[in-house]
């Protein structure tokens, strides 16, 4: 395996996330100021907290169902489900919205045979695909409660003002094709004008990839896409449900894309970015601090540990495939790129 998926490597940085949880734990137990956070957490309805388990299996297996049709239909099904699901367990550890996974499929279909083009353009596809059905979300909802047609009534700055920025966002992506693969750098180039070159020409290639993916309907992607949006969305609105709060589905819509930008710091998991990001967003919608604190606390809680125990077993799966000359469905089938 790659230095970066070493077992010593993945174990330190399983321990220094471990770390940071139970900072936060004993801040949580011991801060002066946070007792309703604490009575919250205490009065928890455990059978929402089982449904939020629930729903984020659901989650993970919508992130299982759409990659296999995005990167080979060739692959087997049970390589499929071990490589994603490996990907969303390292995704619990590693930050940057879930590309240190794919990084680890990137590396897994290497060694499968694939070339290294399609697999960052299919990766940056799939990375798209999963993302804007949160950015097409955030538009429409944002608008229809800027006009009065979904409440509840809230500043034109938090509705208006992030639907135009998920439409920006979208349009500018869509647009990328347009800049043209740019001229080929030759061996004599820097390395960083090679690798400069080779990311522009897979940006390019992975856009038109997921447009020629979404036009072709497969109901597998399409499906994958937005269950794993939905799902992850329903598993905060279960745990605040758990806490004893209804919040707006609305509010809760607007406040996860904004709040999951907090993502993208180079934390280890995540940790302090999501959910500081998402208490922050939510508690501007209007949203209670104590109960969202607890909600949000929840919710990632059970986003870090569900995919991180299954995606563990299936990376012990992996590797023991990726060693086994046995196991044929590892190798990936040349396939032509989708319309």
């Amino acid at each position: 395996m790659p230095n970066e998926f070493d077992k010593r490597r993945l174990a330190k940085r399983m321990f220094e996330v471990l770390m940071i949880l139970l900072v936060f734990l004993l801040i949580v137990l011991l801060a002066p100021g946070l007792g309703d956070v604490r009575d919250k957490l205490v009065d928890a309805d455990p059978g929402w907290l089982v449904l939020g388990i629930v729903l984020e299996a659901l989650s993970c297996l919508s992130y299982v169902l759409m990659f296999r049709p995005v990167f080979c239909r060739h692959m087997s099904r049970r390589t499929a489900r071990e490589i994603a699901w490996s990907e969303l367990g390292v995704g619990s550890l590693v930050p940057a919205s879930g590309a240190g996974g794919l990084a680890l499929g990137a590396w897994v279909l290497s060694r499968g045979g694939m070339p290294a083009d399609k697999i960052a353009r299919r990766s940056v596809a799939f990375f798209l695909i999963k993302s804007s059905v949160n950015f097409v979300a955030v538009a429409l909802i944002g608008f229809v409660m800027a006009i009065g047609l979904v409440g509840p009534h809230k500043s034109p700055w938090l509705t208006a003002g992030p639907a135009l920025g998920a439409t920006i966002a979208i349009g500018l992506i869509l647009l990328v094709p347009r800049l043209g693969p740019g001229k080929e750098r030759g061996p004599d180039a820097s390395g960083f004008g090679r690798a400069l070159s080779a990311t522009r020409r897979a940006l390019i290639g992975g856009v038109d990839e997921a447009i020629g993916i979404v036009r072709s309907g497969n109901a597998a992607v399409i499906a994958g896409a937005i269950g794993y949006w939905l799902f992850d969305n329903a598993v905060l609105w279960a745990t605040f449900h758990a806490f004893g709060y209804s919040p707006p589905i609305s509010i809760i819509l607007m406040g996860y894309l904004i709040g999951q930008l907090g993502g993208l710091l180079p934390l280890p998991g995540g940790l302090g970015g999501i959910d500081g990001g998402l208490i922050g967003t939510l508690v501007v919608y209007g949203l209670p601090a104590a109960g969202t604190t607890a909600a949000v606390l929840a919710y990632r809680v059970i986003l870090f540990w569900l995919p991180l125990i299954v995606g563990a077993i299936a990376f012990v799966s992996l590797r023991r495939g990726l060693n086994d000359p046995e196991r044929p469905d590892l190798c990936n089938v040349p396939e032509p790129a989708p319309a």
